[in-house]
């Protein structure tokens, strides 16, 4: 196309010019830092959600690393407008998630206030766990659980008022008797995946597992 002639997509990382469809250079590609973590394994994750609620099964697919490639990747998706960039991870988990024969029922991200979905103008999870649904033929739910209040980004507040927020989500109806996976992008303190896991694990006889594209441990 014209616009790729006169701007071509560069690596987020050193700048080279490199095919439209990709994030980062085959050279930047090898300086990622992948978990490498065992789905049913245990993990820091696992460790740190299993103070916050009961959990199954955790995975990340990145170490989060301030000023590191990881956090370029994740910014990208998130603050400049690169939604394709959730399918470039969602791939990339793939070739490294292996469910094996206990898939869960059901997919879940964690969804934006409305509000910030208008400015934003996507949710940097939603692809992500579309091109993850369709690779596993899970199916997923969008409209399961609602973010009550409009507020900054989490990576913007100070811990205790993270701590402090209280029911920031809600369920739009009852679920019972899956396994559902929540999906988020950076685990830091667990306290939002924990808020969600416990609206569905008290709406019935559910269970929770825990997938990041990065954790920051």
């Amino acid at each position: 196309m014209i616009l790729d002639l006169f701007f071509p997509n560069r690596c987020i990382h050193c700048g080279r010019i490199i095919d439209a469809k990709l994030l980062v250079c085959s050279l930047c590609f090898e300086q990622i830092h992948f978990t490498h973590y065992d789905y049913f394994g245990d993990t820091i994750i696992k460790e740190k959600c299993r103070l916050l609620f009961p959990v199954e099964n955790t995975y990340a697919l990145m170490k989060f690393e301030q000023d590191g490639l990881s956090q370029k990747i994740i910014h990208e998706l998130k603050y400049k407008s690169r939604e394709n960039a959730g399918k470039t991870l969602a791939e990339w988990t793939t070739e490294r998630l292996d469910f094996k024969e206990e898939k869960p029922d059901l997919l879940l991200s964690v969804p934006l206030h409305p509000k910030k979905l208008k400015e934003r103008g996507y949710n940097q999870l939603h692809l992500f766990t579309e091109t993850l649904s369709k690779f596993h033929s899970i199916p997923f739910d969008h409209e399961l659980i609602q973010r009550n209040h409009y507020s900054k980004a989490q990576a913007l507040k100070d811990k205790k008022h993270r701590l402090e927020t209280k029911n920031p989500f809600s369920r739009s109806k009852s679920i019972s008797g899956k396994h559902i996976l929540l999906i988020d992008d950076v685990f830091t303190t667990g306290n939002t995946v924990s808020s969600i896991a416990w609206e569905i694990l008290n709406s019935g006889d559910n269970r929770v597992s825990v997938l990041v594209m990065a954790v920051d441990a």
